[in-house]
């Protein structure tokens, strides 16, 4: 059973007249009629009572009628419904990126891309580097922002997959600033200085300690506070609780109100890019202009 059928059988019982419900449809008396024919065989039964002038539908061509208007209904109003996702998705970039991403370096690129979004919408999504990963393989974001450091593992097939180094960055030691200005606490003091670190569970943990590991210059240092937000561990630090390893995006402008002190020299800061990552096959052409807006010119 083919959907025009319904609408030809609509046509006919409104008009009650094969040749303007014909006229109507676009479609030759003969060709017409040979539908409404198809359309019985397939009810196995008449539909319709030929002879009569308006033509009538059966009880049987009456029961199929209020079905039909129903069906062509729902599927026209599905039709618009998935053209306006269509052109919501045409009009919508998603990116999928970690909390701390989100509010620096995101953030700074956001005011960049501003004239190619105009009145688009973003989505962004925020979840672990392994999370931002996932919804990139499983087509459910256009792109993934996320760090890059020899020491993460990021398996993303290069087949697949293509990058561009968005910006660099460094997690830098830091203390909160005394009257003077200087580091509540230093690297280089003898006692161990407390750390406020990231949980293991996270990028930022997993980098922090391997770098701390391997890192002859590594001072002691007394794990006092866990935690898997940097926002938190920023705050922790205002406070005076220790020293963080937070990124530099994140607190050069307390460090240069002198809210925030570097707490160590820069053999202990820790550098690492910052990818954005896409699917190689064409996407929309908006995520397209996003893209180009992203290379490196």
């Amino acid at each position: 059973m083919q959907v025009k059928w319904l609408e030809d059988f609509i046509a006919l019982i409104d008009t009650g007249n094969f040749s303007r419900a014909a006229e109507q449809r676009n479609v030759t008396h003969p060709a017409f009629g040979r539908r409404i024919q198809q359309l019985e065989q397939w009810a196995g039964t008449p539909l319709v009572e030929r002879g009569r002038s308006p033509v009538r539908p059966t009880p049987a061509g009456a029961l199929l009628m209020d079905t039909a208007r129903q069906m062509v209904s729902g599927l026209e109003s599905s039709r618009l419904e998935l053209l306006g996702e269509a052109g919501r998705q045409a009009r919508t970039v998603t990116i999928s990126t970690g909390r701390t991403l989100a509010r620096t370096v995101l953030a700074d690129w956001l005011v960049r891309l501003h004239p190619v979004l105009r009145d688009a919408e973003l989505r962004i999504r925020t979840s672990s580097l392994a999370e931002s990963v996932q919804l990139l393989e499983r087509n459910e974001t256009d792109f993934s922002l996320v760090y890059h450091h020899p020491g993460l593992t990021l398996r993303l097939d290069g087949r697949q997959f293509s990058f561009i180094a968005l910006a660099s960055d460094k997690l830098v030691p830091v203390a909160r600033a005394d009257a003077a200005g200087q580091p509540t606490y230093r690297l280089s003091a003898e006692q161990p200085v407390p750390l406020l670190t990231y949980s293991r569970s996270l990028a930022m943990g997993r980098l922090l300690e391997d770098h701390l590991a391997h890192n002859r210059h590594a001072p002691a240092l007394q794990r006092r506070i866990e935690c898997d937000s940097a926002d938190a561990l920023h705050e922790y630090v205002q406070k005076g609780l220790g020293v963080a390893w937070l990124p530099w995006s994140m607190v050069q402008a307390d460090c240069k109100a002198k809210r925030l002190a570097l707490a160590g020299e820069r053999r202990m800061e820790l550098r690492f890019e910052v990818r954005l990552y896409r699917p190689k096959r064409r996407l929309h052409a908006l995520a397209e202009a996003v893209w180009a807006s992203a290379a490196p010119r």
